[in-house]
């Protein structure tokens, strides 16, 4: 799996962005400070921690819920899609889509459906809940599950792409467009650091090893409330 992980990252290692120096900055809608640094530095940020799947349940996390505007009758899964749309779809009552089309990043798909379409958990329900998750309160879960004021978080792919990671780690699943492995694992990476979950020993040697192919990528994200 490894060898794999090696693979796909020297296929982007041209990738790269403009290297920022780790500074605090204040995020817009927010107190919290947001945070850059160099992705191979935000992985040695990730606590390591053995994963405990006792217990999970995907109930546990409480989704889709009203997002942010209730009284829209869009839930979080509208909300993505409505966010991430390259070309909006019409909103009917119920707030039934119709029309649009996406750009599923992970497989390089146009999507011009959005039953078509899943919203991505970045890290996925069960790997929160291996990570730390599984001692947060329902509420924490809750608005984890539907995080809206991270656009990393959550992700509009398609459904084949999403179905075929489930509940894997970077160390057992990359997108398999290898041009934006990068972006992934800093997205990644962004995630755990923001929720304040752990890595364990196996994810952590892939994600150090992608990193290394990936100079000058850089990680924002800001912790969550």
């Amino acid at each position: 799996m490894i060898k794999n992980l090696r693979r796909a990252a020297l296929a982007v290692a041209l990738l790269v962005v403009p290297f920022m120096a780790p500074t605090p900055a204040q995020a817009q809608d927010h107190d919290a400070p947001a945070y850059t640094v160099t992705l191979a530095a935000a992985v040695h940020e990730l606590p390591v921690a053995a994963e405990v799947r006792d217990g999970y349940q995907r109930t546990s996390f409480k989704h889709w819920n009203a997002g942010k505007n209730p009284a829209d009758g869009c839930n979080t899964r509208a909300e993505v899609l409505l966010a991430e749309a390259i070309d909006p779809p019409q909103v009917l009552p119920g707030c039934k889509l119709s029309g649009g089309r996406w750009w599923s990043y992970y497989d390089s798909k146009w999507i011009t459906s959005a039953a078509a379409l899943d919203v991505d958990h970045m890290v996925p329900l069960a790997e929160a809940w291996d990570s730390g998750a599984s001692q947060w309160t329902a509420a924490r879960r809750e608005a984890y599950a539907n995080d809206l004021d991270a656009p990393t978080s959550l992700v509009a792919v398609s459904a084949a792409a999403n179905r075929s990671k489930a509940d894997q780690d970077p160390a057992q699943w990359l997108p398999p467009t290898a041009e934006v492995t990068c972006r992934y694992i800093s997205e990644w990476v962004g995630t755990k650091l923001r929720w304040g979950l752990t890595a364990d020993a196996v994810e952590l040697e892939a994600l150090d090893q992608l990193a290394g192919a990936c100079p000058g990528r850089t990680v924002t994200y800001q912790p969550a409330p």
